[in-house]
Order: structure tokens, then C-alpha cells, then sequence
């Protein structure tokens, strides 16, 4: 009898092999992780490596002096603080008014699925058409010249589709059935959607909409086309330095005229110029990390 036990229990060549491909496709899983993220860690290594002699906190508050080939980069990063904040006030509004229009209210028809069409292709065009687009449109049409309102416009362009596609997302993950049991209450569609949707989506709208900070703070061809200058004198720790009207400096346009324009500048400067905006990049995307997991964490269901 215990004999016969053991060998039911015991590990047939059907179950050696299952447990042979499993090991194997988590090796394979884990090489394929490794890949994405061991290039990124020596990527940051090697730019913070030559960037450390002039990493600092005066690096970023002081001004460019001696033609940029010294100081710091306060009048760029505080510029791309401009552009992003104020794209970002023009496009998250419109991008979430016109998410929930789409997913609640709009109907099947040719018209609007013509208007999704448009947001998938708008999403997928090269930065340098919205930087044409925002030239014709914001610079010459709406007559607003080179400046900072021009530029913000042109990223706020380019980034309204998918802050609209992550909102749609977000938007449809609320069960159908919240919906339903408002409605049976006498709720009407609006009141459903400020009351029910939104707070249960508010987590995935705002992950989409932080996450294009990233985008908006590291285009260089939008900007450069619309509001960006090759260098604009400030005061050193200035936080209102421009007006809307005016161009200004980017990091993104700052570290490309270092890198191709100035010549004799200090080899680590381009450098810390880099490891900052990668620094805001990621530190923009730990915080939409870390608010999405707390909203998500309050979820009821």
C-alpha cells in the first residue's frame, strides 16, 4: 500500500519537463529585465562619473557666465519649469474633458470613431511636425512670436493624446456596474461620473498626466522651433525670471548648444547639465509611482 503511494506521488518525465520549462522561462523572463535595466544603470553611472566635478546644488541655482562655458544652469531649468507647468495647465484640462467625452458620453458612429482615430495618429507623429505645427499655428497665425506661450502651446499639442488615451484607459477600468447602480438611484450620467468615476480613476488620470512631464521636459525640436533661446540673461535664484511673452531658456535646448555650440566648455558641464534633466525626468516619475500606489491603495474594491 505504501508502495503504491510513493509511486503515484513520485515525479513522472511529463512533470520534469514542465518544471524544466518553467525555470527556464523565468530565467528567460529575468534576462530580458536585466537587459532594460542593467544598459539604464550604466548609462546613469557613466553620465554621473563625468558629470561629479561639477554635480552640486550651486550648479543648478548658479547662472552660465564666460559665454556658458562656466556656472550653472538656473536660467534653463528654471525655464523648462515654465514650459512644462504651463503645458501641462493647457493640456491635462482639455485632455481629461475630452476622455471623458469620449468614454462616457460619446456614441459608436463615424464621428467618433474618426475622433479616436485622430488621437491614435496624433500620438504617433515625430516631434518635430508639432514643432511646425506650433510655428505656423502659435508664432505667425495666433501671432504670439517666439516665446514661452508658443512653446507651451506646441508641447501641450503633442502631449494631448496620450494624457487622452491614459485617461480613457483609466476611465473605462471602473466597472460598468458603479455606473448602473447610480443610474437605479436616479443619479443622472453626470452626477456619476464627478461622484463615482472620477474618484475611482483619479489615480490612473493622474500617473498619465504627471508621467508627460517626462516628455514635455526632454523635447528639444518643439521648443527650439517656438520659445527656445541660445542663452537669456537672469538673476542667479530668480524664481519669476520671464514673462509668457518672452523666450527662454531649456534644459534640453541648453544641453544641445553646449554640446554642438560652445566651444571650450568645461567637459563636465554637459554632462551635470544631462544628469539634471535626468534627475528631474526621474524624480517626476518616482512621484507618479509613488501616487499611484497610494491612490490605488485607498480603492475600495
Amino acid at each position: 500500500m505504501s508502495d503504491g503511494t510513493n509511486q503515484r506521488f513520485t515525479e513522472t518525465p511529463l512533470v520534469r519537463r514542465k518544471q524544466r520549462e518553467e525555470r527556464f522561462a523565468q530565467w528567460l523572463f529575468f534576462a530580458m529585465s536585466a537587459a532594460m535595466i542593467v544598459p539604464l544603470l550604466l548609462i546613469v553611472g557613466y553620465l554621473v562619473q563625468r558629470a561629479w566635478p561639477s554635480l552640486s546644488l550651486g550648479f543648478i541655482i548658479d547662472v552660465p557666465v564666460r559665454g556658458m562655458k562656466e556656472g550653472g544652469i538656473w536660467p534653463a531649468f528654471i525655464g523648462t519649469i515654465y514650459l512644462v507647468v504651463l503645458s501641462l495647465a493647457v493640456s491635462a484640462p482639455i485632455g481629461i474633458l475630452a476622455a471623458v467625452y469620449l468614454n462616457e458620453y460619446a456614441r459608436d458612429n463615424w464621428f467618433n470613431r474618426l475622433i479616436n482615430l485622430a488621437v491614435i495618429n496624433l500620438a504617433g507623429v515625430p516631434s518635430i511636425v508639432h514643432a511646425l505645427f506650433g510655428l505656423g499655428a502659435f508664432v505667425y497665425a495666433a501671432r504670439f512670436g517666439y516665446s514661452i506661450l508658443s512653446a507651451s502651446l506646441t508641447l501641450a499639442i503633442m502631449t494631448l493624446p496620450v494624457i487622452i488615451a491614459s485617461t480613457r484607459e483609466a476611465l473605462a477600468s471602473v466597472p460598468r456596474s458603479f455606473r448602473e447602480a447610480c443610474w437605479n438611484v436616479g443619479a443622472t450620467r453626470w452626477q456619476t461620473i464627478k461622484a463615482v468615476v472620477l474618484p475611482n480613476s483619479i489615480s490612473g488620470i493622474l500617473t498619465g498626466v504627471i508621467l508627460q512631464v517626462s516628455r514635455a521636459a526632454g523635447e528639444t525640436a518643439p521648443i527650439m522651433f517656438t520659445g527656445a533661446v541660445f542663452f537669456k540673461a537672469v538673476q542667479k535664484g530668480d524664481l519669476f525670471p520671464y514673462n509668457f511673452n518672452e523666450q527662454c531658456m531649456a534644459l534640453s535646448m541648453h544641453l544641445y548648444t553646449l554640446s554642438t555650440q560652445v566651444p571650450g566648455v568645461k567637459e563636465s558641464i554637459p554632462f551635470a547639465t544631462a544628469v539634471v534633466l535626468l534627475g528631474l525626468v526621474l524624480a517626476v516619475n518616482a512621484a507618479a509611482i509613488t501616487l499611484r500606489v497610494w491612490l490605488r491603495n485607498r480603492k475600495k474594491w
